[in-house]
């Protein structure tokens, strides 16, 4: 298994950070190797809820098929992958800062075959991947103009 933890803070509401990245259809805006992602499932955002995702990893093209497992507002969203060829868990947790909003992403990859052999590559390219990738979201979400209230 390769564990991946990234902590950021973001100059933005709670809300705003949570509605935002427990989207997954907005994952490819901030995920430069999330080449799609689908909403399959109707209703609002909950337990439950699915996606379907395209992603290039080690110069393939990876589908899966990813399903929330938890999903507590302005808290905490976990998903996994429920099809795919790579098992994975995300975490995402929210809390509130005077500065902001405090991220922490925790992923979880099972590794096993060739990509378990690989297992060092993986997690540095990893590690590369989800740095630049919180970057962009960081840039995305604080360079929004705020909502003005009516």
């Amino acid at each position: 298994m390769v564990t991946n933890e990234k902590i950021i803070t973001i100059k933005r509401p709670i809300e705003e950070v949570f509605t935002y990245v427990s989207d997954a259809q907005n994952g490819p805006q901030w995920q430069s190797a999330l080449v799609e992602s689908r909403r399959i499932t109707k209703g609002p955002l909950g337990i439950g809820t699915q996606y379907s995702g395209v992603r290039k990893f080690m110069g393939r093209k990876m589908e899966s098929i990813m399903q929330y497992t938890t999903y507590e507002p302005n808290k905490k969203v976990v998903f996994k992958s429920i099809s795919g060829s790579s098992p994975f868990e995300q975490t995402f947790l929210f809390e509130s800062t005077t500065e902001g909003t405090r991220l922490t992403a925790r992923l979880e990859l099972q590794t096993s075959g060739l990509m378990g052999l690989a297992k060092p590559l993986i997690a540095s390219g990893l590690k590369r991947e989800v740095d630049t990738n919180f970057g962009i979201l960081k840039d995305l979400l604080e360079s929004r103009v705020p909502a003005v209230a009516s």
